[in-house]
């Protein structure tokens, strides 16, 4: 019987190697991979070295795929299928190990960019969708045809939104249809005009009008899908959509529709107990989840300044993909946080799997940052980017004689007083004082090979103590309150005797032993 922690030594005898085999017939290669597109975007570009990135379910189409651009190209193709993170991300250290030119991204894409320019070409595929059904569902979902609505879908049925609409508009007055959020061409003349761009995706919004006027329905998903709500494209529409609004979803196959107020209703209940995990949590463990996305330095810099802002204490741990085993070797973490993309900070997590829950980087500002708005009123952002300074959305910290600080904060999980941050200057005449030892500059490379400071919160809060002063060791105290803590050498206190043969085998099968 296996479990997220481990499973049976037959499993490994069992599992069978080789390459997968075709999924896609051949005759449909050249729709559902775009390669009259792609063969352009490669001679456009003049590439000799090409650098193909598939997601693990679609390696069984990638050989022959290289092979049919290689032959329509003459370009080097090398095929991209293991990436130390999410597949959605463009892998720029993978191709740049390669020596590739450009990149061509297959499969669902978070739209990110990426740490390092790079030309990209993105291939979101096409799925096939039933515009018929979907009509009628949307008509049975909106029979309101003076409602505002916005045409969502998953990445490979976006090709079909525009068919979609010019069934729906004779009828609905206020129709607006979204589009992946593909980067524009660097050398393009005539920019589009200005749309809206969040989710991935672009809205054309009309002058004076929001998003948070329009309801959403969004075609994608599956009906054999076990759990729908493990879909983090859809869980990032959800969980910023505004609550107030309808959002339904239909399968593009069968036009089933489903009204997802409840599931989104369970994300938000999700997410703010999980900020209540991070305000009750002393320490924090810093997941790296990408190293090809932007700004991902400075934004892991900003989460280690506010959990030292806060009184806690954070380890950064790169640890590629998180798994339970991975996270179960620290158990002296309260929370984790994944620094990620927004399709990776949202990734699927089976209940129960973590011995410690995972949480996004907007959680963490929530439970942090006392400036931060109330439940419901913040807006929830998928992407770090947007807890940065120079974004709309970026809350600074109060300064450290504001009031916020010393708001009282109960416990919504313990019912207990939690104590304010460790840097607050303590009323009690009979506390000693503690000289301040000055600290190093933090300096990390850039990509233009200058040193760029970190900011410091003890530039911010000159208040705030050293690390080896603030917090004690929790790792050692941990250590002490186990009952067994590892092999005691007990020096001096053993005999002296000869050495003498061990045990010979393996763990599962000593010589000596019996089998059963």
């Amino acid at each position: 019987m296996e479990s997220p922690f481990s499973s049976p030594a037959e499993a490994a005898l069992q599992r069978e190697a080789g390459a997968a085999g075709l999924l896609t017939p051949l005759a449909d290669l050249d729709r559902v991979y775009e390669l009259e597109r792609v063969v352009g975007f490669v001679r456009d570009l003049g590439c000799q070295r090409v650098a193909l990135q598939f997601p693990d379910r679609l390696l069984g189409d990638a050989g022959i795929v290289a092979a049919r651009l290689e032959e329509s190209t003459k370009s080097k193709m090398f095929i991209l299928g293991d990436t130390a993170y999410g597949s959605c991300c463009v892998d720029v250290l993978g191709a740049e190990q390669a020596g590739a030119q450009a990149l061509v991204h297959f499969g669902p894409a978070c739209l990110s960019p990426p740490a390092r320019p790079l030309p990209t070409a993105f291939v979101l595929g096409q799925r096939s969708v039933v515009l018929e059904l979907c009509a009628r569902a949307f008509e049975a979902q909106n029979p309101d045809p003076t409602a505002p609505v916005v045409l969502l879908s998953e990445p490979a049925c976006a090709h079909a939104l525009e068919a979609l609409a010019t069934l729906l508009r004779p009828r609905y007055l206020d129709l607006l249809v979204s589009s992946p959020a593909l980067p524009l061409p660097v050398c393009s003349l005539n920019p589009e005009p200005e749309f809206l761009e969040c989710f991935g995706r672009r809205f054309p919004l009309a002058p004076g009008r929001c998003l948070e006027e329009y309801g959403a329905f969004y075609v994608g998903g599956s009906e054999a899908s076990p759990d729908p709500d493990l879909d983090p494209d859809l869980s990032r529409l959800l969980l910023g959509w505004a609550p107030g609004r309808p959002f339904s979803s239909c399968c593009p196959d069968t036009g089933r529709t489903q009204d997802e107020a409840a599931r989104a209703g369970r994300l938000r209940a999700r997410r703010r107990y999980l900020i209540e995990r991070a305000r009750d949590a002393r320490v924090v463990g810093l997941l790296v989840g990408t190293l090809g996305v932007a700004r991902h330095r400075e934004a892991l810099a900003h989460l280690r300044n506010l959990t030292q802002v806060a009184g806690k204490r954070s380890y950064v741990l790169a640890l590629g993909r998180p798994t339970p085993p991975k996270l179960a070797n620290f158990p002296e973490v309260d929370v984790f946080v994944l620094l990620a993309c927004p399709l990776g900070a949202l990734a699927p997590w089976p209940s129960g799997s973590f011995f410690r829950p995972v949480l996004a980087p907007c959680e963490l500002e929530a439970a942090c940052n006392p400036a931060w708005p109330p439940s419901g009123l913040a807006p929830y952002l998928t992407h770090y980017a947007d807890l940065l300074p120079g974004s709309p959305f970026h809350v600074p910290l109060p300064p450290p004689e504001s009031e916020l600080w010393d708001t009282p904060n109960v416990s919504l999980i313990t019912g207990e007083l939690r104590p304010p941050p460790s840097w607050k200057p303590s009323n009690d005449s009979g506390c000693s004082a503690l000289t301040v030892r000055p600290q190093l500059e933090l300096v990390e490379s850039s990509p233009a090979g200058k040193c760029a400071k970190s900011p410091l919160p003890s530039e911010l809060f000159p208040h705030i103590l050293p690390t080896h002063l603030q917090f004690p060791s929790f790792a050692a105290s941990f250590l002490s309150s186990r009952s067994w803590q590892g092999l005691q050498p007990h020096l001096g206190q053993t005999p002296v005797k000869e050495a003498v043969s061990g045990r010979r085998g393996i763990a599962i099968a000593y010589e000596d032993e019996g089998s059963s």
